[in-house]
């Protein structure tokens, strides 16, 4: 991308992080069934993109003016991870939150780059079951866990 492309964009992401923080407060801090409020994650999520842009605001002060020959855009990949996400979207509740998670994992990291199936395989089960643990474990929230007809 470019030196002024990327300064805009980090000022747009930098307000639309903090408006996420600042209208989080709006919403009730307890929810029902769960120890963690409904207002944590779009909080933690405005300030993870207000951090993240002000980092991309200090790398554009040390950009180079060099000129690099343009990338071709990889469709192809978008649109394998885009129609992963939706699926992601949709099986999300039928699959259950690990398996689910999983797939789409396996699926986005071997799109970006093939091979590697075992460190895929690890790194996706491990996230999957770590954040489902984290969250649905530690946190007390609500993730939908796995599917009956996988219990069964």
């Amino acid at each position: 991308m470019s030196k002024t492309f990327d300064r805009y964009a980090s000022f747009i992401f930098f307000i639309v992080g903090m408006a996420f923080m600042i209208e989080s407060g709006r919403i009730s801090h307890s929810a029902y069934g769960s120890n963690v409020g409904p207002n944590v994650f779009p909080f933690l999520l405005g300030l993870i993109l207000g951090l993240l842009s002000i980092k991309l605001l200090i790398e554009t002060m040390k950009y180079q003016n060099e000129r690099k020959e343009k990338e071709a855009l990889d469709y192809k990949k978008f649109l394998i991870i885009l129609v992963a996400a939706i699926l992601y979207a949709l099986l999300l509740e039928p699959f259950g939150y690990i398996i689910s998670t999983f797939l789409f994992l396996l699926v986005g990291f071997q799109t970006m780059e093939k091979g590697g199936w075992v460190k895929t395989v690890l790194i996706s089960a491990s996230f999957s079951f770590g954040v489902y643990y984290l969250f649905a474990e530690v946190l007390k929230g609500t993730l939908p866990g796995l599917p009956a007809w996988f219990s069964s």
